[in-house]
């Protein structure tokens, strides 16, 4: 967020058009549902092990096990747990099946980070598609406040700057940007809560959205320095890696899935 602000202002026609791209097949995925989003998601969860695998410096071919297993698995899951009239018995399986692939393929690469991303990725991803079953305008709503919250704090760390946040994790994050971004996502989020109708909390909610997204992104920012790395990856032109991206939306969904579930 904030801390992607110090890249060159040169750089930001890049990272506007990829960004345009970026959400008009996010939004588009999300309406459709099915299959589309199914895909969408599992592609970005099996880019974003990859990522986190190269990060870890762990070795390829356990990186594409990893990915192979957890998209296949995002892709295979739904169809035996999200049924038209309600969620199948099956639902219970899915946590222990997730756990198992994490600890076979921890244990079998003699890696616990590899076992950690695949859950650090896998929970949400499969958050999203719950989410989606439930409600694809609350996941649109997850979307609008997660990018509120990067755009909002880009601007607000750029044009007030002041204190640092957390400059030992992230030396250009600010508090302007992380209060800049917490306001953004609070106004996008109830705007997108009366134009869907939506239930009450997520009126409200979108100010603790904001504030989880960054927690998301600090997070994934202290996994980089010391990984001694800048950007988990360079696949989006000017935005560096899936994992940069969607690093403040992982913790955004399954708080929204935790909200959605009590309230639809």
């Amino acid at each position: 967020m904030t801390d992607k602000a110090a890249k060159p202002a040169s750089d930001l026609p890049v990272r506007a058009a990829a960004g345009i791209v970026m959400i008009a097949v996010a939004v588009a995925a999300v309406y459709f549902g099915g299959w589309p989003f199914r895909i969408l998601v599992a592609l970005a969860a099996a880019v974003m092990i990859a990522e986190w695998s190269e990060m870890h410096r762990i070795a390829r071919h356990w990186s594409r096990a990893a990915s192979l297993g957890v998209g296949a698995f995002l892709l295979v899951a739904p169809a035996f747990v999200l049924l038209d009239d309600g969620l199948s018995p099956l639902i219970e399986w899915v946590p222990i099946l997730l756990l198992g692939l994490a600890i076979t393929l921890g244990a079998a690469s003699r890696r616990v980070t590899l076992a950690g991303g695949i859950l650090y990725v896998g929970i949400p991803s499969f958050a999203l598609l719950l989410l989606n079953w439930l409600s694809w305008q609350a996941v649109f709503w997850a979307l609008v406040v997660t990018w509120a919250t990067d755009i909002f704090a880009y601007f607000a760390g750029r044009s007030i700057g002041g204190p640092k946040l957390a400059p030992r994790v992230s030396p250009n994050k600010t508090w302007a940007g992380l209060i800049g971004g917490m306001l953004g996502a609070g106004v996008c989020g109830a705007l997108v809560a009366i134009l869907f109708k939506l239930p009450l909390i997520f009126l409200y909610a979108g100010a603790l959205m904001g504030l989880i997204a960054q927690l998301g992104d600090l997070y994934e920012s202290w996994l980089k320095r010391r990984a001694g790395v800048k950007d988990s990856g360079s696949l989006l032109p000017g935005h560096g890696g899936v994992l940069d991206r969607l690093d403040g939306l992982l913790p955004v969904a399954v708080a929204t899935l935790a909200l959605a579930a009590f309230k639809f």
